[in-house]
């Protein structure tokens, strides 16, 4: 009977995800991942993030977000090709933004803490994980990967404090 229950609870699942192929299929990083359907620009732009070409993908989301100036997906990913061409004060803006038209947007808080950690800036890289436990009931990836970024930004500082960082000149020992 326990295996008959099991095989019904796996197959109402299965078609459950069925029914809403768009959450099956979704990139997790995006609440709405049909904006591509849409937008030419945007479609481009993420073909554009796929081949690592982050000054075509900043210049077509730029123009997507003429159309779409408040979708939190698109500001998402426009932060991250910023981020990507190292230039972070944009990538902050448009994390921001996409923070401020969707609170919940999982994946721009992990992207604004990870940028806030390559900025150096731990404190307001955990605000954003302590969002992320929040809003993850159940563990998320967004959540498991800013995580991991704090634990892998923590190491490093370690290591580098205790082997003298050029950061922070060594100390002479008395002898």
């Amino acid at each position: 009977m326990s295996r008959l229950a099991g095989l019904i609870r796996a197959t109402l699942l299965c078609a459950a995800i069925g029914a809403f192929p768009s959450i099956a299929a979704a990139d997790p990083y995006e609440a709405d991942p049909d904006l591509a359907t849409r937008d030419e620009d945007y479609a481009a732009g993420k073909r554009a993030v796929e081949k690592k070409d982050w000054a075509e993908a900043a210049r077509l989301f730029q123009r997507a977000e003429i159309r779409h100036p408040d979708h939190a997906d698109l500001q998402n990913i426009l932060g991250f090709s910023y981020r990507n061409l190292k230039q972070y004060d944009l990538a902050f803006q448009h994390y921001k933004r996409a923070i401020e038209i969707d609170p919940r947007h999982r994946g721009a808080h992990e992207y604004i803490g990870e940028t806030y950690l390559m900025t150096g800036d731990l404190a307001d890289a955990e605000k954003h994980l302590a969002a992320l436990k929040a809003i993850c009931l159940l563990p998320c990836e967004e959540l498991k990967d800013l995580e991991r970024a704090i634990a892998e930004y923590r190491a490093r500082k370690l290591s580098l404090s205790s082997q003298g960082s050029p950061l922070q000149p060594m100390r002479r020992r008395r002898t």
